[in-house]
């Protein structure tokens, strides 16, 4: 029996719907509709919860009806609404979950709140089918780095994140460093492509021996990110000409090498053959490259969803409740709560 699950996603500045078509065995996306106030938050040099939140009350009605209407179904064809419950920012979760609330009680359908950092790993269903039994994901993004051991697409083992920045905020960072628009992630890849990554070794956080011990699944890039910023400055205060391309590609080289390396020890060790990677720092070339050659060289399939799929977006949030509705978990409460530092093994409030 094929079921509708409408997916909306409000955690920071994208406002998502989409619908998905859920099947004994699958998913099957039907629409996506995507509205972002990026250009809002750029002048600022990071994102505003108030703006965000004044642009997804803006956007929920129009996005919601885009997504209906390219998917070629109505409100009454529903059978779940799904929504980020968390993590992200208060204000946008409040907004989501304020539209989810009134529609599951309008439309008289069970209401999932889920968790925003799972769906980046699960839209991959969309593209590559279901998740064998047992799966690594490495979900990597401007708030989170984070190594997950996912049993059954719906029950979360969390082992190992970020003990500072997380690898998107690292991008950021350093493309203020160097001059460049918000967000930096973007820009920092163009440039790599056009660079050396063995131009400049910077550190590899976490990967000494003594680090193994208690760190050998976690990550660091904080150090990276002022050594980065040390090598410039000596640059500068000598008169040299910063080679932007040369540094965008080793600091990348440094990140993309740190995460692939401890990701596929941790497959390894917990006997996993398959990767899936997303977030919206998977979008990175550099990540993408070394993982599929370190992947094949070791003998596991990486998944990696695409480009659109990466950043938030609805699909993910409906990839997640298609997977919690497949598998008969009970819908969240009416007057389910967001959380901000919703923890990862939560998959569902």
């Amino acid at each position: 029996m094929s079921r509708l699950v409408l997916g909306l996603e409000t955690s920071c500045d994208e406002t998502g719907a989409a619908v998905v078509r859920v099947d004994d065995d699958r998913s099957e996306l039907l629409s996506d509709v995507v509205a972002s106030s990026m250009d809002e938050h750029a002048r600022f040099g990071g994102i505003i919860p108030e703006i965000a939140s004044r642009a997804h009350l803006e956007q929920m009605i129009p996005v919601v009806s885009a997504a209906l209407e390219r998917a070629e179904v109505g409100l009454a064809d529903l059978d779940a609404i799904a929504v980020t419950a968390g993590p992200g920012l208060v204000g946008p979760l409040t907004v989501g979950a304020a539209a989810a609330k009134a529609l599951a009680v309008g439309l008289e359908l069970p209401l999932y709140g889920v968790n925003h950092v799972v769906g980046h790993a699960v839209v991959d269903e969309l593209v590559h089918g279901p998740f064998p039994e047992r799966v690594m994901a490495l979900v990597v993004s401007g708030g989170h780095s984070s190594l997950l051991l996912v049993d059954d697409t719906v029950g979360i083992t969390e082992l190992g994140q970020t003990l500072d920045d997380a690898a998107g905020e690292a991008f950021d960072k350093v493309g203020r460093l160097l001059g460049l628009p918000y967000p930096g992630g973007p820009h920092i890849d163009r440039l790599a492509r056009e660079g050396d990554p063995t131009a400049i070794r910077f550190p590899r956080g976490l990967t000494a021996a003594k680090d193994q011990a208690r760190h050998a699944t976690d990550f660091s890039f904080s150090g990276l990110k002022t050594a980065v910023a040390r090598w410039v400055e000596a640059r500068q205060d000598a008169g040299e000409e910063i080679p932007l391309n040369d540094v965008a590609a080793s600091f990348s080289d440094a990140v993309s090498d740190v995460l692939t390396a401890k990701t596929i020890a941790a497959c390894h060790a917990h006997g996993v053959d398959t990767l899936v990677i997303g977030g919206g720092f998977s979008a990175n070339s550099q990540l993408r490259d070394m993982a599929a050659a370190r992947c094949a060289e070791a003998g596991i399939e990486v998944r990696i969803p695409p480009i659109r799929y990466c950043t938030d977006n609805g699909a993910m949030i409906a990839a997640l409740g298609a997977a919690v509705l497949r598998r008969d978990l009970p819908p969240s409460p009416l007057d389910l709560p967001v959380d901000s530092s919703m923890p990862l093994t939560q998959v569902l409030v």
